[in-house]
């Protein structure tokens, strides 16, 4: 199967029921089918060819969906930018990937008129369609399972953007085993948090695509503003809520969550991306004590890999949650164990592996998450930390994702990120806290803490307390943002 089939069977078989729910409007699956035919016929008009790369930059709406749908059927890859990318790092992707066409919405045409040639030459949804008025839709190019179907751009390592290149069958293989997990139906109601370059959205998308249920698209400007979100979770009468946790941890905090009556139609709740600090999950239990919560784990590089379902005893133990078993039809395999590390690095084989980056070899064997891990006594793993997050402090390999994971236990601190602060002899652990409702930890305190639970060279130096951690576009903490503050306002010591 491609990913354009699930709409086209669809819209065969319950052509009215709704398909998008999104910020421009509502499309039925009828709908849905008949405007990804319309952009297959642009595209072809415009010369776009099978294999060719179309690059999306806008903000979520009905046309992105069916621009996305449009390309599948042509046979080219989507390649989707966030509208809150600057003109400048458009134009980067745009270059990596030799985009044959970009695509853009008002503001974003607006945006690139306005940046002094800094971006790429775009088309607006309206133009690429009146350029194909009245013209035949051709039939979906045919092609395997495994051709190369969207892009996912990441920040590299090297500060440029990595386009993550994944196929029908990678995305499908993922949506296949979370539809029978969740139990998923033409009844259901998906949100969609995640913008759309964030492997998160495939879920949402083409999990409903392939049930015949709807999915309703979270406008960017709410997808942080936990009021809001509340109530876009009631007024839509969502059945499944899939973000990362600083999203969930938002709407407790700042929403009202903990306070307001359970979303009745709510029965599933997925969260990925990041740790979700336990004292804040046994809040969410308590407020949600029968919507069954998923905590689910993989990079984009491999979409899911594994999943645990949260159960009472997990938020009882005063450890992290773990990230749990293979799922997705992947195997799991485990680096070498290093002497002084503790964990071994995860490596996944199996259907939802990419293909590679683009313009780089193809993806040969397991691919290494760079994540370290460690089963527990029931064989579940444990998500320690990034194997490129480890310093040296004073000769000691440090794990930041090992301390984050102690101090986040402690029952003050809602959100922590920890960072190293100078070199050498004078280097210095610095955590910046975003403490718990009501409360606020002292250094001496989480010295306190930490002395249990990590060796003595990981102890901290200095602390720091703040409102909200910054984040990326895809609600990850941003640690680049972290360090420039702290160096600004000299808290080092």
């Amino acid at each position: 199967m491609r990913l354009y089939e699930p709409v086209v069977e669809a819209a065969r078989r319950t052509p009215h029921a709704l398909a998008v729910d999104a910020p421009d409007g509502r499309l039925d699956y009828a709908a849905l089918d008949a405007l990804a035919g319309r952009y297959a016929a642009a595209l072809t008009a415009r010369g776009v060819r099978s294999g060719d790369r179309v690059v999306l930059w806008s903000a979520k709406s009905l046309h992105v969906v069916a621009l996305m749908q449009g390309c599948l059927r042509a046979g080219a890859l989507y390649v989707p930018v966030s509208a809150t990318n600057p003109p400048s790092r458009l134009a980067r992707i745009a270059a990596a990937c030799a985009a044959a066409l970009v695509v853009t919405d008002k503001d974003g045409a607006e945006a690139a008129a306005d940046c002094g040639g800094e971006a790429p030459a775009c088309t607006t949804f309206e133009e690429l369609l009146a350029g194909a008025e009245g013209a035949p839709v051709p039939a979906p190019v045919a092609g395997s399972p495994d051709d190369a179907a969207y892009i996912l751009f990441t920040s590299g390592s090297t500060g440029d953007p990595k386009g993550v290149c994944l196929s029908h069958r990678n995305a499908l293989a993922f949506v296949r085993w979370a539809v029978d997990e969740l139990g998923i139906g033409p009844q259901d109601r998906l949100s969609n948090h995640a913008p759309f370059n964030f492997d998160l959205s495939v879920f949402d998308l083409y999990a409903a695509f392939l049930t015949g249920a709807s999915v309703h698209l979270v406008p960017e400007h709410l997808a942080y503003a936990p009021p809001q979100l509340l109530r876009f979770v009631a007024d839509h009468e969502l059945t499944v809520w899939y973000s990362v946790p600083s999203a969930l941890i938002l709407m407790m905090t700042r929403g009202g969550l903990l306070e307001r009556p359970v979303p009745p139609s709510l029965r599933v709740c997925v969260f990925a991306g990041e740790p979700f600090p336990i004292p804040q999950l046994r809040q969410l239990r308590g407020a949600w004590p029968k919507v069954r919560l998923f905590n689910w784990y993989g990079p984009t590089e491999t979409n899911v890999c594994t999943s645990h379902e949260v159960r009472d005893a997990d938020l009882e133990t005063g450890r992290a949650l773990p990230i749990g078993t293979a799922c997705s039809g992947d195997t799991l395999h485990f680096g070498e164990a290093e002497p002084d590390r503790r964990g071994r690095e995860l490596l996944v084989s199996g259907p939802t592996v990419m293909l590679g980056y683009w313009g780089r070899p193809r993806q040969q064997g397991p691919y290494a998450t760079g994540d370290l891990v460690e089963p527990d006594g029931e064989g579940l793993l444990e998500y320690l930390g990034r194997r490129d997050h480890m310093v040296k402090i004073r000769g000691n390999r440090v794990e930041l994702g090992e301390i984050e994971a102690a101090l986040g236990l402690h029952p003050k601190v809602r959100e922590v990120a920890v960072l190293v602060v100078g070199e050498g002899i004078s280097a210095r652990v610095h955590a910046v806290v975003v403490p718990g409702a009501g409360s606020e930890p002292g250094l001496l305190d989480l010295k306190r803490w930490s002395s249990e639970r990590l060796p003595s060279y990981m102890m901290l130096d200095s602390m720091s307390v703040v409102s909200e951690l910054p984040r990326t576009d895809n609600g990850k903490t941003n640690r680049r943002l972290l360090m420039e503050s702290l160096q600004a306002d000299g808290s080092q010591g």
